[in-house]
């Protein structure tokens, strides 16, 4: 693979969010030039009512009124179209913003999510955040802020005693501005923070609410829950108390100056240093320059929320930065090699596997058995490129599978998690991984790899049977079996299964022995993590796990072989409960010559 700068990658590939907004920085001379336009023809007004009170009523022309009253009209209506055009380059910016980013930001929560980052969709709704503002009012003050010292200046021009007050009232009101940063800021970020929070709990309950209905868990989540949504709120009521003050006193305040500017003026017009005109177009000019504090003042706690969406979204992308870009490579065999692999997960500093290392090549299957928590599912999430090892190497024909494309390996690997997921869609768009361009034979072949093609064809209308969100229309088994499928599908080179046969049935297990035998005569390498001594019938090797470290690895009968004697030993504690001989079903351990019984393994 080509060697490539991690800082760089992390620079500029990690921080798309960076570069989507320097590309929403082409749009700015536009609407510079539009604002400069807008702000220009407010004066209109102000010059309007200056000419018809100086000019016209002194003169009582009747055709200059007319001529003034066409060229304001035209004037204003121009004022208009360019403000909507604004607008509409100010929506379409923000819609490509979150068009742009949306894709990248589903990655990384995915990254994060894999790696133990409590990511979800938030980061969707934090770019919508940021899209609102980006396409709301707001954007607009923002552009018109820097013409409030040019309105100033002509309202000092018309007389220095306005100009003067004018020049305080617009002081005042960046004061208020900033105050109301400083007591809004704390309060609403805190309560964004558990507002998320809770959101994502209700997302979990609501998932599984076959749990809570059937256990009556709901009364003491809600309670939970409530107290928890019930702090945020309480965040948010003092946050817009101290906001709707503040408010209340710009809008008061404006209204006053605007009063006062009238009343200085028409004090002006009396002593003859003023016209009517330019009193009431001071006036005019004045509510114009204080509009956009007035409506940044307003809008303040959607520039806060959108300000904090930034910095989450930075975060997950620092947390979860992409991998860097690597060169294609040939198809895999399948050999699968874990080098001295240690590993602890984020945010934990228990080591859940230690010095794991072992060879399985293409053809073999492998069993991993062990007691709960002693890393199996682990160990199939780091031989997948899900997780990274702390230390060691996932390789997979000697290339680091954590390092290998998921694009490009996804091909090639077939994964079985413990907790099966289905998608919204039909059995077909199921089994080929959701992919607009299936192959319908290699849908077909895995589903009867799988054993599930006949139970397919008795759906309502085949493959194309819609399941529901998370299979809902289906049951544990079938959601099982058509999990299986999918990682039978395209027949990969390594296919790692974690309790494939959690929700199988007798008849479902002996389809999942089939599917594990076909894999391997067509040379693929399958990992299997069970508890049940009859899947051990295609098995060659087996991988005893305990407290994350190998306790035994080698030929299934050598493994066995060794155990029997480590549990007599130990008084009949050498191997997992779970894999000795079940005589209700009439299995026992597997050993060489048998398929499906005998005794090596009944002692185990």
């Amino acid at each position: 693979m080509r060697k490539v700068d991690e800082t760089k990658v992390r620079d500029d590939a990690g921080l798309p969010l960076r570069a989507a907004l320097r590309q929403c920085r082409a749009a700015v001379p536009m609407l510079c030039l539009f604002s400069f336009s807008i702000n220009l023809l407010i004066l209109t007004s102000p010059i309007y009512m200056m000419q018809t009170f100086d000019r016209v009523l002194a003169s009582g022309r009747v055709e200059t009124l007319l001529v003034l009253t066409l060229i304001a009209g035209v004037a204003v209506l121009i004022m208009g179209v360019l403000e909507a055009v604004r607008a509409r380059v100010l929506a379409r910016v923000g819609g490509w913003f979150e068009r742009r980013l949306a894709p990248e930001f589903i990655e990384a929560s995915m990254r994060g999510a894999a790696s133990g980052l409590l990511a979800g969709a938030q980061p969707l709704r934090d770019l919508s955040t940021i899209r609102g503002v980006l396409s709301g009012p707001g954007v607009g003050a923002v552009l018109d802020a820097p013409w409030v010292p040019v309105f100033l200046a002509v309202i000092w021009l018309l007389h220095p005693l306005l100009g003067t007050i004018a020049t305080i009232a617009a002081i005042i009101l960046f004061a208020t501005a900033l105050l109301n940063e400083h007591v809004s800021r704390v309060l609403l970020t805190e309560s964004n923070k558990l507002a998320i929070a809770t959101t994502r709990r209700a997302d979990i309950a609501i998932r599984n609410a076959d749990v809570f209905h059937a256990m009556g868990m709901l009364p003491g989540f809600l309670a939970s829950w409530c107290g928890r949504h019930g702090e945020a709120l309480d965040l948010q009521v003092q946050a817009s108390d101290r906001n709707a003050a503040l408010v209340g006193f710009s809008k008061f305040f404006r209204l006053f100056v605007q009063i006062a500017i009238l009343g200085t003026g028409a004090y002006l017009v009396l002593q003859a240093e003023l016209t009517p005109g330019g009193m009431i177009a001071a006036s005019i000019l004045l509510g114009r320059a204080l509009a956009p504090v007035e409506h940044l003042i307003g809008g303040w706690k959607s520039l806060i929320a959108a300000r904090d969406a930034y910095g989450r979204l930075r975060l997950l992308l620092d947390s979860a930065p992409p991998r860097p870009p690597r060169m294609q490579l040939p198809a895999p065999q399948g050999r699968l090699t874990l080098e001295n692999v240690f590993f602890v997960p984020k945010n934990r500093d228990q080591m859940v596997l230690q010095g794991i290392s072992f060879v399985i090549e293409p053809g073999e299957a492998l069993a991993v058995i062990g007691p709960s928590a002693a890393g199996k599912s682990s160990l199939c999430k780091i031989a997948v490129g899900i997780w990274q090892p702390t230390r060691g190497h996932a390789r997979l024909d000697g290339a680091d599978v954590f390092h290998w494309p998921s694009e490009e390996l996804g091909r090639h690997v077939g994964y079985l998690p413990q907790n099966v997921e289905l998608f919204a869609g039909s059995v077909r768009d199921n089994i080929a991984r959701l992919s607009p361009r299936y192959d319908a034979g290699a849908v077909v072949e895995a589903a009867k790899t799988a054993g599930v093609h006949e139970l397919v064809l008795r759906l309502p209308e085949g493959y194309e049977t819609e399941i529901g969100e998370y299979g809902a229309f289906l049951s544990g088994g079938q959601r099982q079996r058509i999990a299986l499928a999918r990682a039978f599908y395209g027949k990969p080179r390594l296919i790692i299964l974690d309790e494939p046969n959690a929700g199988l049935d007798s008849e479902g297990e002996q389809a999942l022995i089939t599917a594990m035998q076909e894999a391997k005569d067509w040379g693929a390498t399958v990992v299997v993590v069970t508890h049940q001594p009859r899947l051990l019938a295609p098995v060659d090797k087996v991988l005893l796990l305990r407290e994350g470290r190998m306790e035994a690895f080698g030929l299934r009968e050598e493994v066995f072989a060794n155990l029997r004697p480590l549990r007599v030993a130990q008084g009949g504690k050498g191997a997992p409960a779970s894999l000795k001989p079940d005589a209700s079903r009439g299995g026992a351990l597997p050993s060489s010559g048998q398929s499906g019984a005998g005794s090596s393994g009944g002692q185990s």
